[in-house]
């Protein structure tokens, strides 16, 4: 029975460590294709009218700057209509925004902002945006995202390219507090591995694209069709991906544009802001799920079973190996007081192949992680240093370990939501601080 379980966990990591290597070649690829154009700067065909919501829960310490880095976007003034909505808020976001729009170079510009008192979170936001924007596409930047000033510009060059079958395109987001301690240094890796690694991957083998929570466009008209966006939705943006690789259409990849969002700068802000995705992901996969057995589009598939991996079948793994080594401890320790209490998950002469295999496994999950990060520091200018090295190889021993954490408690907390029929919606609020 033993060796069933270490055999079971052994197929699992090769599972996990064969897609990591299947994205990290396809992120390779991508990159050494595209360092060879050069991207400048060149009049659009046409310039679509884009209505940017900016969905803010007290924000009052970061909305000015974003309003600001908005109006400044390298893209015609006249062909942006800006709506910043106040969501249920009991600060100055609102004042502070206002005091940005009433400066006189923004005085003509379309922008208001909206003292919102509505349910539904960000996606009650955006339903409320989608009632009263005038753009041909939509685009979010939340509270703390400021867009680099081609964001937009790239984003719907993207778009144009095929605007008949890309009904959304989706830029990357950098972190704006990368150095203030250990754990945004950590955060910052991550979403380097996330933006540069695995959307890249994807969309250049597959050309599935993700929407992410900030830094995106989409058509107006299509949203429209599709009834909005989910209201209460933990994670509304994984959620409409799904609804628009069902139709068919594709969210493209706008790899050049670029927003810098704040990070949690304290475990706890971090951990409730992950357990709050966690949780959406899960639901998402659930109602999903049912499309790996019906007939259904083939990214819808592939995704679903990529995010049913990646959040129960690896996982899974990942704890069950975790409680063998600790099983394997606790009972080492009785065994020194008590030699007859033996060490359940023992390697003997029967089964060394499958503790060495497990410890080259252990080892090359070390080097893919580093080697990710490692690559995807390769991507951006001054990235790639020993420092970054050191700082991916703490990281695999404490920050991704937390993952696993949260994990579990994403799980628990759904399975409950569920039995007990209570509202899993709510989430704490992600503090943020002043640059």
């Amino acid at each position: 029975m033993t060796e069933f379980v270490m055999i079971v966990t052994l197929i699992s990591i090769w599972s996990s460590l064969l897609m990591s290597s299947i994205t990290l070649g396809g992120a390779v690829h991508f990159w050494l294709e595209h360092s060879r154009k050069i991207v400048d700067i060149v009049p659009l065909k046409r310039y679509p009218l884009i209505t940017i919501v900016v969905p803010a829960h007290n924000e009052a310490v970061v909305i000015a700057q974003t309003t600001q880095a908005i109006l400044e976007l390298n893209y015609p003034a006249d062909k942006v209509e800006l709506l910043i909505f106040a969501d249920n808020c009991n600060d100055q976001t609102a004042q502070r925004a206002r005091t940005v729009l009433q400066l006189p170079k923004y005085e003509k510009r379309k922008a208001k902002v909206i003292e919102r008192h509505g349910s539904g979170g960000k996606a009650g936001v955006l339903n409320d945006a989608l009632k009263m924007a005038h753009g041909e596409y939509i685009g979010v930047y939340d509270a703390d995202a400021m867009p680099e000033k081609n964001a937009l510009y790239f984003l719907v060059r993207k778009i144009l390219e095929n605007p008949t079958r890309y009904v959304a395109a989706f830029g990357r987001n950098k972190t704006r507090n990368a150095e203030q301690n250990f754990l945004t240094k950590c955060i910052n890796q991550e979403i380097v591995v996330t933006q540069r690694i695995q959307h890249c991957a994807i969309w250049h083998l597959f050309k599935i694209g993700r929407i992410p929570g900030t830094n995106f466009i989409i058509q107006s008209k299509y949203v429209r069709s599709i009834g909005g966006w989910a209201n209460g939705a933990l994670t509304e943006d994984t959620d409409i991906s799904f609804k628009i690789m069902q139709s068919g259409k594709l969210i493209a990849l706008a790899y050049n544009s670029e927003a810098f969002q704040q990070e949690p700068e304290r475990l706890h802000d971090y951990y409730y802001q992950r357990l709050r995705w966690a949780k959406g992901n899960y639901q998402v996969v659930l109602k999903n799920f049912k499309y790996l057995f019906r007939k259904s589009n083939w990214r819808v598939k592939l995704e679903t079973f990529y995010y049913s991996c990646t959040f129960f079948w690896f996982n899974a793994a990942i704890v069950l190996s975790d409680a063998i080594f600790l099983a394997n401890v606790g009972f080492w320790i009785v065994h020194l007081f008590n030699p007859q209490v033996m060490i359940p998950f023992i390697f003997g002469e029967s089964n060394i192949l499958i503790a060495q295999l497990l410890l080259f496994n252990w080892l090359l999950m070390i080097i893919l992680y580093i080697l990710q990060i490692t690559t995807a520091a390769a991507t951006q200018f001054g990235q790639a240093t020993n420092k970054q090295i050191w700082l991916a190889l703490a990281s695999y021993f404490t920050y991704s370990q937390l993952f696993i954490i949260v994990s579990i408690h994403a799980v628990i907390s759904v399975a409950l939501d569920r039995l007990l029929r209570r509202d899993g919606t709510k989430w704490v609020k992600t503090k943020r601080f002043a640059d």
